[in-house]
C-alpha cells in the first residue's frame, strides 16, 4: 500500500485512485476529503477485504475540490461514467424500457412508442413495462384526441391530393395534413395527451364531458355521439393506470433491494394519484455499498430532467439515511422536496408495492440466469480461469457450517452442475469429533468424512468426484479442508477455493492473496447463488436440529416418555404449542398412549419450573 499523500484539504469533493497504468479504478466522493480519504490508510488489516484489494492494487490517489457535497454527487457521477472504475457499483439504466415520445420541434407532431436515448427537444412519458398495454393504451387515445399517427411520407402524399386517409374518416385522426384543424387546436390536442401521460384524468374527463352536455343542448348530437365515445375510450385507456393514492398526490416511491453482489433500484411516479411511470436500475455493487449509497449514485441519472422531481419522494428509512439527497433534488428541482419515510397509510402501501417489485427484478434476473445455458457456460469458464484450473469446473461442491455458540454443529454440502443446483446431491453432517466453537476443526471432520467416499468408479453420484470444491470461510477453514484432503492422500486430486464471507473473495491454496472475480460478471453471480443455497441449507438444518433438541429439553424426564414415543407424540400435535394447550382428556384420547403417561406429560407442562418457548432465536452462524 502506497504512503499517504500529504495535504489533502478539508473541503467537499472526489477523489480517485489510480493503479500502476494510470488507469482509474476507483472514484468517491466526501463532505471532507481528508477525514475521507484517511480511512483507507488506517492500519491494513483493519481494512475490508475489499478494500484491501483496492489499496494493493492502487499506487496513486488524486482529487478534485467541488464548493459543495452535491457538487460532488454530481461530479462522481460524471467521472464514473466517464473512467467506468473497476471497483465502483456498476449502473445498467433502464433504456430497454419503451416511452412515448412527442416531436415537439415539428409543428404537427406524432405520438410514437421508443426505447432510444433520449434527444433534445422531444418529450417523453414513461417507462412504461408492458408495451403490448402501452399500444391499447394510445390507441384508445386516438379516439379521444386524435392526434395523426401517419408517416412522413403518407402525410406529404395526403397533402399533396388533398384528400385524407380512413384515419380520419374514423375519428382516429384530426386531419391536419388537409387543414381539417389548425396548429393551435393541435396544440391544445398535444396538451391533452401530455396531462393523460402526467396522470390528469379528471381535467380531461370533465373536458369531454362538457363537450358532450354543450353538443347535446345545441341539438348537435353527432358531435355529442363523437364526445360521449371519446369519453368512453378515455375510461378505458385511463383503466390502465393504476390508481394507488385516492387524494390525486404527486410523489416518487423508491425502493432498493439487494441480493449479494447485485442491487435493483425501482422508482414509481405517482401523479395526482395515479402510477404513470416505472424506472429500473440493475446494479452491480462493488464495496458492498449500503442502500443510501445505492440511491446516491443513482440520484443524478434518476432525476436528470428537473421537470420530473416530485414534490415528495417516499422511501425507506436505509435509503432516506443519505445526507445528500434531499439538498440534491431540492437544488435542481429549484423548489423544496422532502424525502420521508412513511410508517403507515396509503404511502407506505405504495412503498410496499414498490418494494416487492424491486424484490422481484432481482428475482427475475436469477431465473434468466440460470435457464441460459450460453450464461452458465459462460460462468464456469471465467470461474476456472480466474482460479487458474485446467478446465471450467463442471461439477462443484460447496460447504458450510452451522452453529449457536458451538452447540448443534452441523456441516452442509450443495452441489451444482453445469451452474444448476442438484438437490438430490446435498448432504447434511452432524460433527461428532468437534467441542466448542471450531470451525475450522468442524471444517476438517466433515471435508474429510465427504472425501472418503471418493471413488469414481462407483456409479452413484454420491462417490462422485467434484472439479472444484468451495469452502464457506477464510483462510483456516481452506488449510483445515487441505489438510483432510492430505489425510486420505487426495491432495493433488482435488481443487480447493475459500470464499470470503460478504466480501466474496476467492483464496487458493499456497496463496495469501485474494482474487477478486469481476464486478457484475456471471462467474461472481454463481458463486454468490453457490454460497447462499450453502448457507441456507445449513441454516434450515441446523434450525431443525435444534428444534428437535429443545423438544428433548423440554420433555426430559417424562416418566415413560421415551424416543419413540416423544416423536410419534410430536407428530400427532403437530407443535410444542399445541402440547402445552391440549387438555388431559386430549392426552388420553391417544389410545397408544398409557393414561398414566398422559397425566405424566399433563403435570410436567404445568409446573412453574418448566421451560417455554419463545418466539423469537438466537441468530445463527
Amino acid at each position: 500500500m502506497f504512503a499517504k499523500p500529504s495535504g489533502i484539504p478539508r473541503q467537499s469533493g472526489c477523489y480517485l485512485f489510480k493503479n500502476d497504468a494510470d488507469t482509474v479504478i476507483y472514484v468517491g466522493k466526501a463532505l471532507a476529503l481528508n477525514q475521507r480519504l484517511s480511512s483507507y490508510f488506517q492500519n491494513f488489516e483493519a481494512l475490508t477485504a475489499k478494500t484491501q484489494a483496492l489499496m494493493t492494487e492502487a499506487t496513486s490517489v488524486e482529487w478534485i475540490v467541488t464548493p459543495s457535497e452535491t457538487d460532488a454527487l454530481i461530479l462522481e457521477n460524471e467521472l464514473i461514467k466517464q473512467n467506468q472504475p473497476r471497483y465502483n457499483m456498476r449502473l445498467k439504466d433502464d433504456k430497454s424500457f419503451p416511452f412515448v415520445a412527442i416531436d415537439a420541434r415539428t409543428e404537427f407532431p406524432v405520438p410514437y412508442i421508443t426505447r432510444a436515448k433520449h434527444q433534445r427537444g422531444v418529450r417523453y412519458f414513461g417507462p412504461f413495462v408492458d408495451v403490448r398495454a402501452l399500444r391499447h393504451t394510445m390507441d384508445e387515445l386516438l379516439q379521444s384526441f386524435p392526434l395523426r399517427s401517419c408517416t412522413p411520407h403518407k402525410w406529404n402524399y395526403h397533402q399533396r391530393t388533398g384528400r385524407p386517409c380512413l384515419l380520419f374518416d374514423i375519428h382516429k385522426c384530426s386531419g391536419p395534413c388537409v387543414g381539417a384543424i389548425d396548429a393551435t387546436g393541435y396544440a391544445d390536442l398535444v396538451a391533452s395527451w401530455a396531462r393523460f401521460f402526467d396522470g390528469d384524468v379528471r381535467e380531461l374527463r370533465a373536458l369531454l364531458r362538457d363537450q358532450m352536455d354543450q353538443a347535446a343542448q345545441q341539438q348537435h348530437y353527432e358531435a355529442a355521439a363523437k364526445a360521449r365515445d371519446a369519453l368512453a375510450a378515455l375510461e378505458r385507456a385511463a383503466s390502465d393506470q393504476s390508481v394507488v393514492l385516492d387524494d390525486h398526490s404527486n410523489l416518487d416511491a423508491v425502493a432498493v433491494a439487494t441480493q449479494g453482489g447485485r442491487a435493483a433500484l425501482v422508482r414509481f411516479r405517482v401523479r395526482r394519484g395515479r402510477i404513470i411511470g416505472r424506472t429500473v436500475h440493475h446494479i452491480d455493487r462493488s464495496l458492498d455499498e449500503s442502500e443510501s449509497e445505492i440511491f446516491e449514485t443513482v440520484l443524478p441519472e434518476l432525476y436528470e430532467d428537473p421537470a420530473l422531481i416530485p414534490p415528495v419522494v417516499v422511501t425507506s428509512a436505509d435509503v432516506a439515511s443519505s445526507l445528500v439527497a434531499a439538498t440534491f433534488l431540492t437544488s435542481r428541482r429549484g423548489k423544496p422536496v422532502d424525502v420521508v419515510v412513511p410508517q403507515r397509510g396509503r404511502r407506505r402501501r405504495v412503498l410496499d408495492l414498490v418494494g416487492r417489485d424491486a424484490r422481484a427484478v432481482i428475482d427475475r434476473d436469477s431465473l434468466r440466469r440460470q435457464s441460459d445455458h450460453n450464461v452458465r457456460a459462460r460462468a464456469l469458464q471465467e470461474l476456472g480461469s480466474a482460479l487458474g484450473l485446467a478446465q471450467p469446473p463442471f461439477r462443484i461442491e460447496c460447504f458450510d457450517m452451522s452453529h449457536l455458540q458451538g452447540t448443534n454443529y452441523v456441516g452442509s454440502m450443495v452441489v451444482f452442475e453445469d451452474g444448476l443446483s442438484q438437490r438430490s446431491d446435498y448432504r447434511h453432517f452432524n460433527v461428532r469429533e468437534v467441542l466448542g466453537n471450531d470451525d475450522a476443526g468442524a471444517m476438517y471432520e466433515v471435508v474429510r468424512r465427504r472425501l472418503s467416499y471418493w471413488n469414481d468408479e462407483q456409479p452413484s453420484s454420491k462417490f462422485r468426484r467434484a472439479n472444484l470444491i468451495i469452502i464457506d470461510g477464510g483462510l483456516p477453514q481452506l488449510h483445515a479442508a487441505q489438510k483432510a484432503a492430505a489425510t486420505l492422500g487426495l491432495d493433488a486430486a482435488v481443487q480447493f477455493a475459500a470464499l470470503a464471507k460478504r466480501d466474496e473473495l476467492l483464496y487458493r491454496p499456497g496463496s495469501s492473496v485474494p482474487i477478486a472475480l469481476e464486478r457484475g460478471s456471471e462467474s461472481l453471480y454463481l458463486v454468490q447463488r453457490i454460497r447462499d443455497e450453502a448457507h441456507r441449507f445449513a441454516i434450515t438444518f441446523h434450525r431443525s436440529k435444534r428444534a428437535k433438541s429443545m423438544v428433548a429439553t423440554i420433555l426430559d424426564g417424562v416418566v415413560g416418555l421415551g424416543p419413540k414415543r416423544r416423536d410419534r407424540l410430536m407428530l400427532e400435535m403437530g407443535s410444542l404449542e399445541n402440547l402445552r394447550n391440549a387438555s388431559l382428556d386430549d392426552l388420553r384420547a391417544l389410545d397408544w398412549l398409557p393414561d398414566a403417561v398422559a397425566r405424566n406429560i399433563y403435570d410436567h407442562l404445568r409446573v412453574p419450573s418448566a421451560p417455554r418457548l419463545t418466539k423469537g432465536s438466537p441468530n445463527d452462524d
